[in-house]
């Protein structure tokens, strides 16, 4: 939505109010307000900021709901930019898609052997164009349209889910659960939410004895190739209702074995080791096994970016490295309905589809025999060309400590 979208749709929302208007007032606004755009650059950004700070004012939960998407720093080619900063103080994002928020893992002990890897959040505030620390949250999942988030407290499996307005910062209504949630995602359109069922802490770790290279060492480990995963629900955002199946865990190598929603809604996904539809495993609605859609049988699950907006491209895993070329990796873009590859495109993980022609990945600056140090880049279909959009990456002080990990939605 452009300046002149939001300026329409602030004054329809005051119309709401107020006595009508005569007929064309919003155009002769618009009209006026064009004629002295080559006078009053300056003018027209202080506008912008002021009509963006009047969309996000209005609760999100209920009644109209206005534009809340981020426009500070939007450059013309809808490229939101900040490659001096890691992690990320300042909006970033490209065409359809906004880091929304990002978060570090650290290990928090509760015993001399028991201990579980936290999250921090920094969630985006969209009247600032900044992101903000928030503490409260163990689980954070924001919905298509940047107005809510789907939130986890501390201590996991939690017993309620919030849906936290991101405009004010408060939880507008919490859905009670009885069974625990360790996980959350979206449906495409926002509409509902999957929550993954723990018995216990998915992000739990124990101190186990390890053989090392030197002898026996004392070692945080996860549940290795085991899951306390137990189903998922299926609810509805705005009546806060759903249903519970029961899922028994699959063969993986993580405890975390969260579910989302297939393009399409009408069935749910998750990481599985040894299947034929690369590492993940469908089921319907209630919790039987399906055969994977016909537009997602080639998408790996390890692969965030899955399929391109209009559904005709997906994002598989890196196909290449050039040895001794930092920052030379490339990816393989397949037809989702036959798997064959399409073409190649820069970039060492593909994270989200910009839009039909670019992604945004992390792409290392480090050769391979050097610690991993990545960055946030935009990369196009059929061009070489990668536009850095977050600085580096540094590289994990160790397994109790993980660097920042990004979070996007669609705008």
């Amino acid at each position: 939505m452009n300046v002149e979208d939001l300026v329409r749709h602030s004054l329809r929302e005051q119309a709401g109010e107020q006595p009508p208007a005569d007929a064309g007032f919003a155009d002769r606004v618009l009209t006026a307000r064009r004629r002295r755009r080559t006078r009053r650059t300056a003018s027209v950004a202080a506008a912008t900021a002021a009509v963006v700070g009047i969309a996000v004012a209005v609760p999100l939960l209920g009644g109209a709901e206005p534009d809340t998407r981020p426009a500070v720093g939007l450059r013309q080619d809808g490229v939101q930019a900040h490659p001096d900063q890691s992690p990320p103080r300042e909006a970033i994002g490209a065409g359809e898609t906004v880091l929304a928020a990002h978060y570090t893992t650290e290990l928090r002990t509760e015993s001399a052997k028991r201990g579980t890897m936290e999250r921090t959040y920094w969630l985006l505030d969209t009247k600032t164009g900044t992101y903000k620390k928030d503490t409260r949250w163990s689980y954070v999942a924001v919905a298509p349209g940047l107005k809510t988030a789907a939130v986890l407290e501390r201590g996991l499996p939690a017993h309620r889910i919030g849906l936290l307005d991101l405009a004010s910062g408060r939880v507008e209504r919490w859905i009670p659960v009885q069974h625990g949630v360790g996980g959350l995602a979206f449906s495409h359109d926002g509409s509902r939410l999957v929550a993954t069922t723990y018995k216990e802490d998915p992000d739990l770790r124990t101190k186990e004895k390890m053989n090392g290279p030197d002898g026996p060492v004392w070692e945080w480990t996860s549940a290795y190739g085991r899951s306390s995963r137990s189903g998922f629900y299926v609810l509805d955002v705005a009546q806060g209702t759903g249903s519970w199946s029961a899922v028994p865990p699959e063969r993986t190598i993580n405890a975390r074995q969260d579910f989302a929603f297939s393009r399409a809604g009408d069935g749910v996904y998750a990481q599985y080791i040894g299947g034929r539809d690369g590492l993940q495993q469908f089921y319907s609605l209630d919790g039987a096994k399906t055969a994977a859609p016909a537009g997602e049988r080639h998408l790996r699950s390890d692969v965030p970016a899955r399929l391109s907006p209009d559904g005709r491209l997906a994002a598989l895993g890196l196909s290449r490295e050039v040895d001794g070329a930092p920052g030379r990796s490339y990816s393989s873009i397949l037809d989702p309905r036959t798997g064959k590859e399409v073409t190649k495109v820069r970039g060492a993980q593909l994270l989200a589809w910009a839009d039909d022609k670019r992604l945004i990945a992390w792409e290392r600056v480090t050769g391979l025999d050097e610690p991993y140090r990545p960055r946030l880049v935009l990369v196009t279909l059929g061009s070489d060309k990668v536009v850095p959009l977050s600085g580096v990456r540094e590289p994990d002080k160790d397994m109790q400590q993980q660097g920042w990990e990004p979070v996007f939605a669609r705008r």
